[in-house]
């Protein structure tokens, strides 16, 4: 059995006027992450995740911020076609782990929904996929709350019956 493991990590900006998007799902805060698309740090890092460990380049190469096709893009999108991407490289993700770095909001409530949406997009079970949280203490841009970021590990196996 072949496995291969990634990992992927995302920053934005928290600026007022934005929606807060993580992990697929919509966050009420003040602030929301600032970018081309809808800015979802966390399902940003999870397809570089994927994509790293196929060594087939990073979010940016596949969903350039210069197309208009992917401005105000709904993450979820992007994760989908990241996932179609390597279901033809002959592989499917086994398992994901993440964590997003912020000071506020809080999250906790919401990481049922978050798996459950992630967990749906790539054919896996909740208990198969990951969400952390962590602050940074009040330190650095994240603890100004200047920007949020997330870290995700996936980990790839050759589906079986597929040649690749």
């Amino acid at each position: 059995m072949s496995y291969r493991i990634g990992l992927g990590v995302d920053f934005h900006q928290l600026v007022e006027g934005r929606r807060l998007w993580l992990g697929g799902v919509e966050i009420p805060h003040v602030k929301g992450a600032k970018g081309h698309s809808d800015a979802d740090v966390l399902l940003h890092a999870i397809c570089d995740a994927m994509l790293g460990a196929l060594a087939l380049g990073d979010i940016g190469v596949h969903f350039p911020d210069t197309s208009a096709e992917f401005k105000d893009i709904d993450s979820k999108i992007l994760l989908k076609r990241t996932h179609s991407l390597i279901h033809e490289k002959g592989y499917r993700v086994v398992n994901i782990d993440t964590t997003l770095c912020l000071e506020t909001p809080k999250i906790k409530a919401y990481v049922p929904q978050m798996q459950d949406v992630i967990s749906r997009i790539l054919g896996l079970t909740v208990e198969d996929v990951s969400v952390k949280a962590t602050t940074t203490e009040k330190m650095g841009f994240v603890g100004r709350e200047e920007g949020v970021m997330a870290y995700a590990t996936a980990l790839l196996t050759r589906d079986s019956g597929e040649s690749a």
